[in-house]
């Protein structure tokens, strides 16, 4: 077996999400298709994240395993097949040799995700961010956001489209911030892994914070008290980024 591990940007705006799906194009997908096109061997792409229908990467990391290789093939090789035939929102970064058994989802030791809130209509930036018209208090933000750092149990934030009520749900987040940036309000979070749509149902229930439709008292008892309730909303895929995962 023969094994890469592969940094990714991409814009996911026209994709459903990572994972392959028969009937929607995806990014694993696509990578799938011209890794088929560059190695007649059997083979395997798995991802460090799965992220959302619609979100982006700044750095995925992937694994690229090859069961038997003709000749021997360098990163630099890899890299530049891919690019040449991967669409213009995908694109590989780096490509690095590693040990077979490297898998880059149960290998990570912490993913970080970043979500863009823009305070004005803009013509530009709609695909990467979530304009919220409403007016939002940063500091109460902020205080919501601190309240995530430790470990919880984020059933409340795990949105499922199932009716059942999801299984309890610890998990550790070592970092969760608020900061300005020119027109933008941005949310970032460090933890060691994130259930689905996560990030988004947080940001949601963050911003309502920010609106004042509810008090930072009230996200609290979310975190203490779990519910299905902030489950209802997810703020939209456009503003979310995966920006890096740790090994």
């Amino acid at each position: 077996m023969n094994t890469w591990r592969l940094e990714i940007e991409y814009d996911g705006t026209r994709y459903y999400g990572w994972r392959i799906q028969h009937d929607s194009k995806t990014i694993q997908g696509e990578l799938v298709r011209v890794a088929r096109d560059l190695f007649s061997a059997k083979l395997e792409i798995g991802a460090a994240e799965a992220t959302d229908p619609g979100a982006h990467a700044y750095r995925q990391i992937a694994h690229l395993k090859v069961s038997e290789l003709k000749e021997d093939v360098k990163p630099g090789q890899i890299m530049e097949g891919f690019n040449e035939l991967l669409p213009y929102d995908i694109n590989i970064l780096k490509v690095q040799n590693t040990a077979d058994d490297f898998h880059a989802g149960h290998d990570a030791k912490a993913r970080q995700y970043l979500y863009k809130i823009s305070r004005r209509r803009s013509a530009f930036s709609k695909n990467f961010v979530w304009w919220v018209k409403e007016s939002l208090n940063t500091k109460k933000m902020q205080s919501a956001a601190k309240m995530l750092v430790g470990r919880h149990d984020f059933t409340s934030f795990g949105f499922s489209d199932e009716e059942a009520y999801p299984k309890k749900q610890e998990l550790s987040v070592k970092k969760a911030e608020i900061f300005e940036e020119d027109d933008l309000i941005c949310f970032r979070i460090l933890a060691d892994e994130f259930l689905p749509k996560m990030v988004r149902v947080i940001v949601g229930k963050i911003a309502e914070v920010g609106c004042g439709n509810i008090a930072d008292t009230a996200f609290e008892r979310i975190l203490r008290f779990p519910s299905d309730t902030p489950r209802k909303f997810a703020a939209p895929a456009a503003g979310l980024f995966l920006e890096k995962v740790f090994y």
